[in-house]
């Protein structure tokens, strides 16, 4: 998927792909062949760029999973960094968040905090705990997450490792 909005719009090359995926040349040459045998983007001499394909598909997805942000240092960012994205309708489709948790760990992350948003309170489920306050704040002012929302704190030792493990463990939501 950011592969997938890197290359939306303009579009990159593969250095810039690469660079900015954290990944190397060999790994984003695999990457655009899977994504062009789904028909999802298109290869030119000025680069890789979403195909109309790729554009309808990214338009899909954020009705659905917002882009996100930068998340606080608080007690729930396990790792350096944190990164926060939201599931519009996604409360009812999490069980113990570690689901979530396990496809971002498979892209690579430290991790993905879950928390839902039902009856007016915020919970992580499997858990015994509640979200900490200054993340709850951070998230109402912020993300704005209404009743029946899920919202995935990816986390990682880098602001990339965040953002792909949030974005997996939302992907695994929808």
């Amino acid at each position: 998927m950011m592969a997938l909005e890197l290359v939306s719009g303009e579009g990159n090359g593969r250095a810039a792909l690469g660079a900015k995926l954290g990944i190397g040349e060999g790994v984003v040459r695999t990457l655009i062949k899977h994504l062009l045998a789904e028909g999802l983007v298109e290869v030119s001499t000025r680069g890789v760029r979403a195909s109309k394909k790729g554009e309808r598909l990214l338009t899909d997805i954020h009705g659905v999973i917002l882009r996100g942000i930068e998340a606080p240092v608080t007690e729930d960012v396990v790792g350096g960094c944190g990164y926060i994205v939201l599931v519009r309708g996604g409360a009812s489709r999490v069980r113990l968040g570690v689901e979530q948790r396990d496809a971002a760990l498979l892209a690579s992350a430290k991790g993905a905090t879950t928390i839902t948003f039902v009856g007016g309170r915020a919970s992580i489920p499997g858990m015994d705990r509640s979200p900490s306050k200054p993340l709850v704040s951070f998230l109402e002012e912020n993300v704005k997450p209404e009743d029946g929302d899920a919202v995935i704190v990816g986390t990682g030792d880098t602001d990339a490792e965040a953002q792909i493990g949030a974005y997996a463990a939302a992907l695994s939501l929808i």
